[in-house]
């Protein structure tokens, strides 16, 4: 059974100090829910395809598994695969049954569920919150990638209502004492992300009003994103591809893209990774659609309901 063979090292399995911590999970999960549905050790192996000895070796917390036995152990426990690495929402019975009551769930009915949990969890509801409300939706941010027009668009708005603007990228900089390459290239990504989210937090934190362009990866982490939903009334300047890329050639930078001789395709699926995400913003504007003159007042009119008691 050549294809079901764990590796496992002998002086590894020699002592309790030599195991590494990882594996003594997996292996105290797999045992756990071997347990719960009440399978011997035996019967589980006979049903994921694996040798007793090898499952053994798993639970026990001294054999690296490849990712394809952890997936036919998984399908015999009938849990997924994420239970057994440990996610978060697989710890308890409540994250598992919360699961699975939005298992079949569909968009509209996640989204006023991530609300109304934000709100019985202590953070306001934009979209409950009366247009007068400055907490709830006279921050206004600007989401979509770059070339759609949130700095050019975010100046004009801000000018018009009064509010102060901002680039989170320049805020991002402040806060880090560098540039966002810099920050990326000495740093990682991981770091710009948190830079990223102080920035947005304190922007919230400090401006009951304004207009918030913010940076086109914004969506890539989640608590960041959900900050934005839930603290401040957001719109996805959209664009068609050509135009970002015009747009993006225009300003003279062409990251991520310039490395790539196929950029129309590379900027094409960065959206499409995205969009799901953009499309949970209050509003959407097609920026591609007509003149930048027609599209601010455009934008002014979706706001309209948001920002009419400053006007």
């Amino acid at each position: 059974m050549s294809s079901n063979i764990l590796h496992v090292n002998p002086a590894e399995s020699d002592t309790e100090e030599a195991k590494n911590p990882f594996l003594v999970a997996l292996g105290e999960r797999v045992r756990s829910q071997r347990a719960r549905r009440g399978l011997t050790r035996k019967a589980l192996a006979a049903a994921a395809d694996v040798s007793e000895r090898h499952l053994a070796n798993l639970e026990y917390g001294v054999g690296n598994a490849s990712i394809l036995i952890l997936q036919q152990v998984a399908d015999a426990l009938e849990c997924p695969l994420a239970e057994l690495h440990g996610d978060v929402t697989t710890s308890n019975p409540e994250w598992l049954m919360l699961r699975k009551l939005l298992e079949h769930a569909n968009e509209t009915q996640l989204k006023n569920l991530r609300l109304n949990i934000a709100t019985y969890l202590g953070a306001p509801r934009a979209d409950s919150m009366p247009a007068t409300s400055p907490k709830a939706s006279q921050r206004i941010a600007l989401i979509g990638l770059r070339g759609a027009g949130k700095s050019t668009l975010g100046r004009m708005l801000g000018e018009a209502l009064g509010y102060p603007f901002f680039e989170m990228s320049a805020e991002i900089e402040k806060l880090a004492g560098t540039s966002v390459a810099e920050i990326q290239a000495l740093y990682g990504v991981t770091a710009y992300r948190r830079y990223e989210r102080r920035a947005l937090e304190t922007l919230i934190g400090q401006h009951e009003q304004a207009v918030i362009a913010t940076p086109g990866g914004l969506v890539s982490d989640v608590t960041t994103f959900n900050a934005v939903l839930t603290h401040c009334t957001s719109v996805w300047l959209q664009a068609e591809p050509q135009d970002h890329l015009q747009r993006v050639h225009a300003q003279g930078d062409m990251r991520p893209m310039a490395a790539s001789k196929e950029a129309l395709d590379d900027l094409k699926s960065i959206l499409a990774g995205r969009s799901a995400f953009y499309s949970k913003a209050d509003f959407t504007l097609n920026t591609s659609a007509q003149a930048l003159p027609e599209s601010f007042s455009l934008l002014q009119k979706l706001l309209e309901p948001v920002t009419s008691a400053n006007l």
